[in-house]
């Protein structure tokens, strides 16, 4: 009868082409294919390593999770200067969207994080878009909260609805008018 040698600890020499962006990369395409977040374990079979070589690289699950979000979340679009705000605002709706609907569970990860990291990179770009504008900062978290819970709740329905519809801008339009012109205003 042969025993297997056990992997504990730091990844063996032989697996050093294990690191934080191999991780991340293989969790995001467990979590495309299952449609949520990969346990430590499953993720560590899929790296064919023991689960304590995530632990080598993320001191915890939450500090996993977090980079995974904020890798996703790096995704979508980055506003362009030469585009107006509406159509950059738009631009950026649709790619969270997007995401949102790729990974469907994204959204109930997000919004269980403690960390705001992944939510600091739709916001810096969300701000950057509107700082023509010049609105105070009440304003502006008040159109963001506006903005990302109707995203939100686009996502859900989409998710919820058994047919394939195309998310576009049309399905997005006539909602996002009334937040532009509030802002106009």
């Amino acid at each position: 009868m042969t025993v297997k040698p056990k992997k504990r600890g730091r990844p063996a020499s032989q697996t050093r082409l294990l690191s934080k962006e191999v991780i991340v990369e293989q969790a995001k395409i467990l979590m495309l294919n299952d449609g949520k977040t990969p346990s430590i374990r499953n993720l560590a079979n899929t790296l064919s390593v023991d689960p304590m070589a995530i632990y080598h690289y993320f001191k915890n699950k939450d500090a996993l999770l977090e980079a995974i979000t904020i890798s996703l979340m790096s995704e979508i679009c980055q506003p362009k200067a030469e585009v107006r705000w509406q159509e950059a605002l738009t631009e950026l709706s649709l790619s969270y969207l997007n995401l949102l609907k790729q990974y469907s569970g994204l959204l109930e990860t997000l919004l269980s994080m403690q960390s705001s990291g992944p939510a600091e990179i739709f916001i810096s770009r969300f701000k950057l878009i509107l700082k023509p504008l010049a609105l105070d900062e009440s304003e502006t978290d008040n159109i963001l909260c506006l903005l990302v819970d109707y995203l939100h709740g686009v996502a859900l329905a989409y998710r919820c609805n058994n047919t394939e519809q195309i998310l576009d801008e049309k399905a997005i339009k006539g909602p996002l008018s009334v937040i532009y012109r509030a802002l106009q205003n």
